[in-house]
């Protein structure tokens, strides 16, 4: 499996280095977060990172829902509870950070499987700037330049009916609702298998440490993350 170069297995167990952490984040999903660079303090394994593996240990189901309690710091062993239509990932004191609810048909196709996650985590890595930064000029709010906090909070996806190929996944909207200085962003997508829909998705985050935008301060912040894209190889510009 394409993931297997990301996690580590303990038996039933596994865990993700700081390492592989890294490595995913910028070489799959193309996310330059400071927060998954191997020597971060607040180091975080990726939310997709660890959604991806699920969807290949467990499958895909016609109605899946994701919902994140929780930051996974690097070599934490962590479990799956199982239950009917439930998966919740929990380290070793039974501390949960992850719970999938699905139903409906369901898919181990690996040949599915991995497009899927492979274009869901990029499209998600590229949140910033390409879609945050016209949603915080719109609201008038910014994230704070030297403490940036993006939470992943949830994903949902929904099938009409499961791909049996490649699906390809687009942006269809895009919202920032501000509670004072919390931003609630909602990502809605589709997706598409032979230039036909059969599904949908919505991504949600929370942005916190809010303060008024700042077009000179933005442009720094974009500015920055290019430059780490070009020092890892990437050479697209957001600019």
């Amino acid at each position: 499996m394409l993931l297997d170069a990301f996690v580590s297995r303990h038996g039933d167990a596994f865990s993700f280095s700081r390492q592989h952490s890294c490595t995913f984040a910028k070489q799959v999903a193309g996310d330059f977060n400071p927060i998954h660079d191997v020597d971060a303090k607040r180091f975080c394994v990726p939310g997709d990172l660890l959604f991806s593996y699920l969807l290949t240990r467990y499958g895909v189901s016609q109605q899946l829902s994701c919902q994140f309690s929780g930051m996974v710091s690097a070599d934490v062993l962590l479990h799956c509870k199982l239950e009917e239509g439930l998966i919740q990932v929990c380290d070793e004191q039974g501390k949960v950070y992850l719970s999938i609810n699905f139903s409906g048909e369901h898919s181990h196709d690996l040949h599915v499987i991995e497009p899927l996650f492979q274009d869901y985590v990029q499209f998600s890595g590229q949140n910033f700037p390409h879609i945050l930064q016209p949603l915080m000029a719109e609201q008038g709010v910014m994230i704070h330049p030297q403490r940036p906090l993006v939470i992943y909070e949830s994903m949902t996806l929904s099938f009409d009916q499961l791909p049996t190929s490649k699906p390809k996944l687009s942006l269809a909207a895009s919202k920032l609702d501000v509670e004072g200085k919390r931003g609630n962003v909602t990502l809605s997508f589709i997706l598409t298998e032979d230039d036909k829909q059969i599904g949908k998705g919505e991504k949600r985050m929370i942005l916190s440490n809010l303060q008024p935008y700042d077009e000179e301060q933005m442009q720094k912040m974009v500015t920055e993350y290019n430059n780490r894209k070009l020092a890892a190889g990437c050479f697209e510009s957001f600019i």
